[in-house]
């Protein structure tokens, strides 16, 4: 009986050093540091101002965080609303925001950024109200191929007036 108690007793103790750590030898223990604190990243610019060449003359361009030209639709003028649906958004794919992110200008973008209801869902970020595109022609950053395309897309400057 007394064996039992023993043994009873040493699996219980165990259990409460396996548990709780062991009652000896933590005095000397160093404590482990705590990561630092993760920096909260800083939001790339949506928008960004760059210099390209547009029908052969050297412009500031608005262009996405990739370096790709935006472009604005005539047709968009003072309809308050994206009129690129269908077809044209896949030759003309809209600029488009993460949910709950707002859209960011870099150095030289000077007008004013928004967002319109997408019609295919989401928001389509705007400058100086006009909705903003990319070509899909322009297969490198700093391309401006679409410039003029149908005499109805031309390529964003920083000093596009709003549409009206």
């Amino acid at each position: 009986m007394v064996k039992r108690s023993v043994f009873a007793m040493s699996v219980v103790l165990s259990a409460l050093v396996v548990a709780c750590g062991s009652p000896f030898g933590s005095a000397g223990a160093t404590p482990t540091p705590s990561p630092p604190p993760t920096p909260t990243p800083t939001p790339a610019p949506v928008v960004q101002a760059a210099t390209a060449a547009v029908a052969g003359k050297s412009e500031t361009i608005l262009t996405n965080s990739k370096g790709f030209t935006l472009y604005y639709y005539t047709p968009d003028k003072g309809a308050g609303k994206v009129t690129c649906v269908a077809a044209c958004l896949q030759a003309w794919p809209p600029l488009l925001l993460l949910p709950g992110s707002q859209p960011l200008g870099g150095p030289g973008v000077t007008g004013t950024l928004g967002t319109i209801a997408s019609p295919n869902g989401g928001f389509q970020v705007t400058y100086n109200g006009w909705p903003l595109y990319t070509w899909t022609k322009d297969t490198a950053p700093g391309m401006t191929t679409g410039q003029n395309v149908g005499k109805k897309w031309f390529v964003v400057t920083p000093a596009v007036l709003p549409p009206g």
